[in-house]
């Protein structure tokens, strides 16, 4: 598979390469976060806070469903009052009982890890919030223990983010543990539309910042580092839509973290790129997301990371998180590696939406 980046501004070849409509559905997000914010404050959130303040909140999901959790944590911030755990796995940790809530989500509802863990849940006889789509196990388990359940409806899981999060966020808002009421999500929706009416197929690439940043990563092993944790969750993200979008591997930590392990690599063998060479190779490219909300000490991480870099050969792109609200800014991050990640498909003639590989592991291990 070859980079053809003339395939991004070619009227017909967006449409053409992209037939199940990744970039339509990335681009309706801000419907989805009005969407999933109505329908989770109609679906009984307040019976979470009857017996108080849980003493622990586990959110329980795999792929992106895991990550809504690594959002709702980011988004209480380190002020919150209780610790905010994410499961990947099939077990909940042996310390989570009945005055604990858990959250179990997954788009589809079916996720084997997640079911798994919900009804583990039940059996200790824990708070349970499911969030996933209508009339699936899921909903059938959250049923069956009389908890609330958000319904998710259509969408693909890779597009699906804030319909996943938005509802863990909205109970958070009930428990007292965050402020995102409506003037919130509007901020977000809002941000949402802007960035998708700049990243529009018709959008050419000297100034739609989706395909600009898709041209970026292309040809290269991108590494993406965040310098907060919010950013963190947006490198996080990248990297996830990277791998399930573009079938293209990719790398991603926090600040000041990635300082004691990831920038070793800036010595290694795909530091420099060899203009000589027959072939061109990847070679390493950074990608910095930034943060308001960045520590004095961890901006001279990032600073002398930067300059690191740079003095290796290393190409560094920065991307500043825009924003008042800590959804808002990650919204500002997340988004953009949305629209990259289709067009860096797209770029390659791919079709971002197939899943071969996923689907034929999940059949290999159901055997």
């Amino acid at each position: 598979m070859n980079w053809e980046p003339d395939r991004l501004d070619d009227g017909k070849q967006p449409a053409d390469g992209d037939p199940s409509g990744m970039l339509r559905a990335v681009a309706d997000s801000a419907a989805q976060v009005r969407t999933s914010h109505r329908v989770a404050m109609e679906s009984g959130l307040s019976a979470l806070a009857e017996d108080g303040r849980p003493r622990a909140i586990v959110v329980a999901g795999v792929g992106g469903s895991g990550i809504a959790g690594d959002v709702l944590n980011v988004v209480c911030g380190h002020g919150a009052p209780l610790p905010i755990v994410t499961v990947r796995s099939y077990r909940l940790p042996g310390w989570i009982g009945a005055t604990d809530l858990v959250i179990a989500v997954s788009s589809s509802g079916r996720a084997e890890e997640t079911l798994t863990v919900a009804a583990e849940a039940v059996r200790r006889g824990c708070r349970l919030l499911a969030v996933g789509a209508p009339e699936s196990p899921l909903h059938a388990v959250a049923r069956q223990a009389g908890a609330p359940f958000v319904p998710v409806n259509g969408g693909r899981p890779r597009a699906s983010l804030w319909a996943l999060s938005v509802p863990l966020v909205a109970a958070a808002a009930r428990l007292g543990l965050v402020e995102a009421g409506e003037q919130v999500v509007e901020q977000v929706a809002k941000r949402l539309e802007d960035l998708a009416h700049r990243c529009r197929p018709t959008s050419e690439s000297f100034i739609n910042p989706g395909k600009s940043l898709a041209m970026e990563l292309a040809e290269t092993v991108p590494m993406i580092w965040g310098s907060s944790p919010v950013a963190a969750v947006a490198a996080h993200w990248w990297a996830y839509q990277l791998n399930m979008n573009g079938k293209y591997p990719a790398i991603w930590g926090e600040l000041p973290e990635v300082d004691h392990n990831q920038v070793a690599a800036f010595d290694g063998p795909l530091a420099h790129r060899d203009i000589f060479a027959d072939e061109s190779g990847r070679s390493l490219r950074l990608f910095v997301l930034r943060d308001v909300e960045e520590q004095s000490r961890v901006v001279r991480h990032r600073e002398a990371s930067v300059r690191l870099a740079e003095d290796r050969g290393v190409p560094v792109t920065q991307i500043a998180a825009e924003g008042e609200h800590p959804l808002e800014r990650l919204a500002a991050l997340t988004a953009l590696g949305d629209f990259a990640s289709t067009y860096l498909a797209l770029g390659y003639g791919i079709d971002p939406t197939t899943m071969s590989a996923i689907t034929e592991v999940k059949a290999r291990i159901s055997q």
